[in-house]
């Protein structure tokens, strides 16, 4: 597997600048890129295998939003939300240099997506939304709530994929060598320890948001093609939700992998070939 480049772009706040890392894959390409969202705890670099398949013909680029990764942690916590990600996301787009972008959002990464494709003027030229809808389960809600902002420490690497293993096992099936690509770039040294490659206080704003809101609005304002993915044990996106989605608004295109719950990973060929087949279809 090849490495991107690690790049910076600053971005605007309500108490200032802030910096937003970003990992870029085949940079060299020309045509529309593809920006990869990733969900609530994570960062860019779980992209690495989708996007190191798409590099051959697109340009990628996995930002880690701001709190995770190599992106800075901010003072207030208030900012660890989708409109403060969304405009952090307008200035990479500017950054890029160009009018239009495909976008893949797991998750939180979706919420973002879905939130700028319905903006009027806006940059998505297609979207796909890895297990999140305009309607999320509060079981799902609950359970993430639960672990989200843990701030443990491990004595070893090895020590903490083993936790990350057990914690996402909603995840679906992977081999140890599959693991390893959400584990290498999220359990990290911390000198006398290893722990979690994100700001705990991420937690804040989303253990005090309240129940969800209805994002249908969102959603049917979207113009542009939507690709649904979705893990058929789900406790995020519910089947009625997801098949609502297929008859309203953009009326998304949707797969379901089986044996997957929230969410599914982008690592397994067959995860990442529909992906790969509706991004061509609308480079045509």
């Amino acid at each position: 597997m090849n490495e991107p480049q690690l790049r910076y772009v600053t971005c605007p706040g309500p108490r200032g600048l802030h910096r937003m890392a970003y990992w870029e894959w085949g940079a060299d390409n020309g045509g529309t890129p593809v920006i990869c969202a990733h969900g609530l705890t994570r960062n860019g670099r779980d992209f690495d295998a989708l996007a190191d398949r798409l590099a051959s013909r697109f340009r990628v680029v996995c930002p880690d939003m701001i709190g995770r990764g190599r992106s800075d942690r901010v003072a207030d916590p208030k900012m660890y939300m989708v409109p403060q990600y969304v405009s952090d996301c307008v200035t990479l787009i500017a950054r890029l240099d160009t009018d239009k972008v495909h976008w893949i959002g797991t998750s939180m990464g979706g919420l973002m997506g879905m939130s700028m494709a319905a903006l009027p003027g806006n940059a998505i030229a297609s979207l796909v939304l890895n297990d999140i809808g305009p309607a999320i389960d509060p079981g799902g809600l609950a359970r993430i709530a639960g672990y989200v902002g843990q701030d443990p420490r491990f004595g070893s690497f090895e020590e903490g994929e083993k936790a990350l293993r057990e914690l996402m096992v909603d995840f679906g099936p992977h081999t140890d060598e599959q693991f390893r690509l959400l584990s290498r770039h999220f359990i990290v040294n911390r000198g006398d320890h290893w722990g979690y490659h994100y700001d705990p206080a991420i937690a804040v704003p989303f253990r005090s948001a309240g129940p969800a809101p209805d994002l249908w609005p969102l959603y049917e304002a979207i113009k542009a093609p939507v690709l649904l993915l979705r893990g058929a044990r789900s406790d995020v996106l519910a089947e009625d939700v997801a098949s609502a989605m297929q008859a309203r608004g953009p009326q998304a295109r949707r797969i379901d992998f089986e044996g997957v719950g929230h969410a599914p990973t982008l690592i397994t060929s067959d995860q990442i070939e529909p992906v790969e087949r509706f991004l061509q279809e609308q480079s045509r």
